[in-house]
């Protein structure tokens, strides 16, 4: 298990970007720059042994700052939409930028994944971890609250990447923080995700409006283009005739996942057939959001990666039946996900 640290980058006020390269000695590779907290590749051996890179990543920093795919790329303060980029917290208006008109996605302009994190590693028998330590200054973005957030990420022996986040605050604030990794199994990203096989364990979805904001129901996914229960392709529906696919331009869509009140459990699989891969979603998150890569454009052509984000239900903080995504002073949020990487 080892753990590597190089310049990537350097800004024009000296500021240095770091890459940090996570092994472990079956072959799988991460490597994470404290910009962003962006996963720029994951390296893992397929059923031939050949060792590819499984995730979409750029070729340089400003290619990163200039993205608006968030490819890798941790997400904060508010991973996903909230409609008309508002929200009300104890009486008070906060107002955020629309930065997907009409609404607010990700964090706004300048969210988490356009910062340069503090960052730390550490060695250990059967794992290797970074360390990444933002502190976002209240009214950041339009958020309320000085929010200190630590997002952590342990390679183990075992072919798993575990993601770990906290954050605290000293303002009643709202927080949901994902990673928007998109995956391809195949390691080849001229080809696109259609053949991988997908599976979501729940039996509801959340339906969306034109704005891809959700309408506030929970939809049975039984026999609809979103019911991912057992394996299923995702080209299989995709180009069904359907509103909700209409509206998503594919799937862009939260699944309400089962069994939210049991912690860290198995929630979702992806693989692919030729290359034998196999990844398996770990959170104690209530959501996901499967995302087909339906606006993919410039180097990754479209739906050549699908991502598959833990977190909790898009535009929660103006719907009070989803589940709260509120944090007050002396809380502390914590979230955790994990991929693990396998062959069969």
């Amino acid at each position: 298990m080892t753990i590597q640290k190089e310049i990537y980058a350097q800004f024009n006020d000296g500021k240095i970007i770091y890459s940090f390269t996570l092994k472990n000695k079956l072959g799988v590779e991460v490597k994470i720059l404290n910009f962003g907290g962006i996963i720029t590749s994951i390296k893992t051996p397929d059923k031939r042994g050949r060792i590819e890179n499984i995730t979409l990543g750029h070729d340089s920093l400003q290619h990163y700052i200039d993205d608006n795919s968030y490819l890798g790329a941790t997400i904060g303060r508010y991973g996903n939409r909230i409609a008309n980029g508002k929200f009300i917290l104890e009486d008070t208006l906060f107002t955020l930028a629309k930065n997907n008109p009409p609404n607010h996605l990700h964090g706004g302009y300048m969210g988490f994944d356009k910062m340069i994190w503090k960052a730390t590693s550490k060695t250990n028998k059967n794992s290797v971890s970074l360390t990444l330590n933002y502190v976002s200054k209240d009214m950041e973005e339009g958020f309320p609250g000085n929010l200190h957030t630590t997002v952590s990420y342990s390679l183990t022996s075992d072919n798993s990447l575990e993601i770990v986040y906290e954050a605290k605050t000293d303002k009643k604030t709202i927080v949901n923080l994902t990673n928007h990794a998109y995956f391809n199994l195949s390691g080849s990203f001229s080809n696109d995700i259609l053949d991988h096989q997908v599976q979501i364990n729940a039996n509801k979805m959340l339906p969306i409006d034109e704005f891809l904001i959700p309408t506030g129901d929970m939809a049975l996914v039984e026999n609809t283009p979103f019911d991912f229960r057992t394996f299923k392709s995702i080209g299989k529906d995709i180009y069904i005739d359907n509103k909700q696919l209409k509206f998503g331009s594919g799937y862009d869509h939260c699944w309400a996942l089962e069994n939210q009140n049991q912690g860290v459990r198995l929630v979702a699989k992806a693989y692919h057939k030729d290359s034998g891969r196999l990844l398996e979603v770990f959170s104690d998150e209530p959501g996901i959001q499967f995302y087909s890569g339906n606006h993919l454009s410039g180097k990754y052509q479209l739906r050549t990666g699908f991502c598959l984000e833990t977190q909790h239900y898009p535009d929660s903080p103006n719907q009070k039946k989803f589940p709260s995504v509120e944090l007050k002073p002396n809380e502390i949020y914590t979230s955790n996900t994990s991929y693990k990487f396998s062959i069969q």
